[in-house]
């Protein structure tokens, strides 16, 4: 069972505490985790791209010069995709890229990563996070003292909210509730910080 040092909000070692064996000591599945950030990445995608085609261009109203007679090639609209200015042929169009991974696999590519980051060592744990008012200077004078220098993504509690207004405006570091973290946000920072009462929030959520 994996164990990690409880800081306070000092920065100070507060003793240990286990990590659930069933959640951050399993064995990373690198296929699962793949597909699970690409799954959240297409469904990021706006999908708002579009073009004309020539049934959108203005123009077409009547044909350019008659059928015969002119030496010219014969055409019938100004709109048609061969014509400078006309419509384009198999643009693309709004769309949705999103679509979803089977719900056990979803759950293993979150096991996994955060399984990840107990085997890396990058799980810290914060006794608890207590702010009488918003203080950035305060939270990144913690962050200074556990050794955070790099992205952090931190997992506070929903309640604590002067603690997530002191963290948000400190470059690198999001913030997020324990039901909300995702596979990407674990991997794309170097860091996970947990409170101790946001910690046990996450792992009743993945049992």
């Amino acid at each position: 069972m994996p164990k990690v040092t409880v800081f306070n909000q000092q920065g100070d070692a507060n003793g240990e505490v286990s990590l659930n064996n069933d959640i951050f000591g399993i064995e990373p599945n690198e296929n699962v985790l793949f597909d699970a950030i690409i799954m959240q990445r297409a469904s990021q995608r706006q999908g708002t791209h579009a073009v004309k085609n020539r049934s959108a261009v203005r123009g077409g109203g009547r044909k350019p010069w008659r059928q015969k007679g002119t030496g010219r090639a014969r055409h019938g609209s100004n709109t048609s995709p061969i014509w400078r200015g006309g419509g384009v042929i198999f643009g693309p169009t709004p769309r949705s890229y999103s679509y979803k991974l089977p719900k056990k696999v979803r759950r293993l590519a979150i096991l996994s990563a955060l399984s990840q980051k107990a085997l890396d060592d990058e799980i810290i744990v914060i006794d608890e996070l207590n702010f009488d008012q918003p203080k950035t200077k305060d939270f990144q004078h913690m962050l200074d003292h556990i050794g955070v220098e790099r992205k952090a993504l931190v997992v506070l509690e929903k309640e604590n909210e002067f603690a997530k207004l002191s963290a948000r405006n400190i470059e690198g570091v999001k913030v997020v509730a324990p039901d909300n973290v995702s596979v990407l946000d674990v991997v794309a920072h170097d860091d996970l910080i947990l409170t101790k009462t946001a910690l046990e929030a996450v792992e009743e959520a993945l049992q």
